[in-house]
């Protein structure tokens, strides 16, 4: 097992053995980023646009919605995957408590599993990322599974 730390470059197959594991930079989530996300996926519910009836909520406070959670913890993990990503092919995901605006999220990733394809020529590799705020709390865990180039061999 081996922990890369604060990742900031492209990891290719051969650097995702089982347990492998490293993390994202942060990223406070902004009220600005809450309106821009409505506004563009149409998420205009009363529980993210309607700040004066509250009552009605089951979550107080100023929540995010989940897709906006895992959407930006997908663009987190992004350097990880840069150029060596080559598709995105199923994804188990696990709401663990809610976002507000104001938190800032914190990916840690860990190969849970990694194989060659059939062709030999890439890889297919599941990590288990889990999205925690700063105060060290779960909000969501996710498993995707990508396609992932090989070093060349040239």
């Amino acid at each position: 097992m081996s922990d890369l730390g604060r990742l900031s470059c492209a990891l290719y197959f051969e650097d995702c053995s089982v347990g492998t594991s490293w993390r994202s930079a942060g990223r406070t989530i902004l009220e600005s980023d809450l309106s821009t996300f409505i506004n563009f996926a149409w998420f205009h519910e009363d529980l993210f646009t309607n700040l004066h009836e509250r009552s009605a909520n089951a979550i107080a406070g100023r929540p995010v919605p989940l897709a906006m959670v895992f959407a930006m913890s997908e663009g987190l993990i992004l350097p990880s995957i840069d150029g060596t990503g080559l598709a995105f092919l199923n994804l188990d995901l696990d709401a663990k408590a809610p976002t507000f605006v104001g938190d800032t999220i914190y990916v840690h990733c860990e190969v849970i599993e990694a194989r060659l394809t059939s062709k030999g020529d890439r890889g297919i590799v599941r990590t288990q990322n889990t999205v925690k705020n700063a105060k060290g709390e779960i909000v969501l865990i996710y498993r995707p599974q990508r396609l992932m180039k090989l070093r060349s061999k040239e």
